[in-house]
């Protein structure tokens, strides 16, 4: 199916005009044939945005146009900001990766979870991928009925042992340490430490007078591939109770849940991601050390992931490029990505970080072809 081209917004050099040539035909002649609604891709290279485009519309049952100011919940490509909150806290001494979460929540520590480190918490290895008892999905809007329940908990799988894919639970969890640690959520953490100060449109609870600013998604056609189904990965994303439900839309966007409901910008997170791409610099300033750095960076866990159906190299918080090529060609580049193929990342190697939001949803769990298109047409032009 083909479409006519929207018009394209934004900021593109010439030499990146094959960038801009491969945004267009994602709307005309999208891989698998999702053709876009709406999609915004930006790039910042050593602290300077080098490509910034956007188009599509944001509510096409009004026609109304995608601007710069379109907000989209990019769902787990949030956990990259999340995983630098982690960063943030750690720069300031308030933590340290290889603390153990008991430390800070003792009653964490409830059945064989009083080793978990932090670092451990975020690269997915605390056997936590969701809950084992049926809950209703009205759960995940009462913060204290999550973090009772997972800290009573007995893990999945061995903590330490491997990695699964925690995709709800850890926004909950990293959530806690970080308020225990800092005093207060990571949602505010974001507006007063960065968003504000450095005019990044990215919220993790958004309030209710920016809810008219967010585009409308359009779901995917089918369902995501987790391969087979053992107890794990129904806990993680098949259960009545794996994902939040039972409320309405501005429930949701109000809620704070680092792991699954950020709403931002593509050149929000292209820029902030640019602390990893950058030596800890954004706009010039030192936010983290490198030391720091490589300690968010490195990898902390590889293996075949016991949620996600493939061989996964974890970082602290972060998905590592290597083994996956999903984020250009560099090994150490890092991000994450979200349902429906938003994506965010890092590549320390040529100082670059981007990010691709878009309104119309995808199936695909980590890669998604429009990103894949677009990210292949920018390490082209480098």
């Amino acid at each position: 199916m083909t479409t006519t081209a929207p018009e394209i917004s934004g900021l593109c050099p010439p030499r990146f005009a094959a960038v801009k040539d491969a945004f267009a035909n994602n709307f005309t002649d999208a891989p698998d044939r999702l053709n876009e609604q709406a999609a915004r891709f930006s790039v910042v290279i050593a602290g300077e945005t080098v490509v910034d485009l956007w188009a599509g519309s944001a509510d096409p049952r009004t026609d109304t146009p995608f601007t710069d100011r379109s907000l989209v919940p990019v769902f787990s490509t949030g956990k990259a900001v999340m995983a630098l909150l982690i960063a943030s806290a750690v720069q300031r001494g308030k933590l340290a990766y290889e603390e153990k979460v008991a430390h800070l929540w003792p009653a964490f520590a409830a059945h064989g979870k009083g080793e978990i480190t932090v670092a451990q918490l975020l690269s997915h290895q605390a056997g936590l991928p969701g809950f084992t008892q049926t809950v209703d999905p009205t759960i995940w809007f009462d913060q204290r009925a999550v973090l009772d329940t997972l800290a009573a908990q007995a893990p999945m799988w061995p903590p330490g042992t491997a990695s699964g894919y925690h995709p709800v639970t850890v926004g909950f969890l990293a959530n806690e340490v970080f308020r225990l640690s800092d005093g207060r959520s990571m949602g505010q953490a974001l507006r007063q430490d960065w968003a504000e100060p450095f005019g990044l449109d990215l919220w993790i609870g958004l309030p209710e007078a920016e809810h008219d600013r967010v585009a409308i998604l359009r779901k995917p056609s089918k369902a995501i591939d987790l391969g087979p189904i053992d107890a794990v990965k129904t806990a993680a994303f098949l259960d009545r109770g794996s994902a939040p439900g039972g409320r309405g839309s501005t429930e949701w966007r109000t809620a704070e849940i680092p792991s699954a409901n950020l709403h931002g910008t593509a050149l929000g997170l292209a820029r902030l991601l640019g602390l990893l791409a950058d030596g800890g610099r954004l706009d010039g300033k030192t936010l983290l050390s490198p030391g720091v750095v490589a300690e968010a960076s490195r990898e902390r866990i590889v293996g075949p992931d016991r949620v996600l159906p493939f061989t996964l190299s974890w970082a602290a918080g972060f998905t590592r490029n290597a083994g996956l090529n999903i984020f250009g060609p560099n090994p150490d580049a890092l991000g994450h990505c979200g349902w429906g193929g938003s994506c965010a990342f890092a590549d320390p190697a040529t100082k670059l970080s981007a990010a691709y939001a878009m309104t119309r949803q995808s199936p695909y769990l980590l890669g998604d072809p429009r990103a894949q298109r677009l990210i292949d047409a920018l390490y082209s032009a480098l």
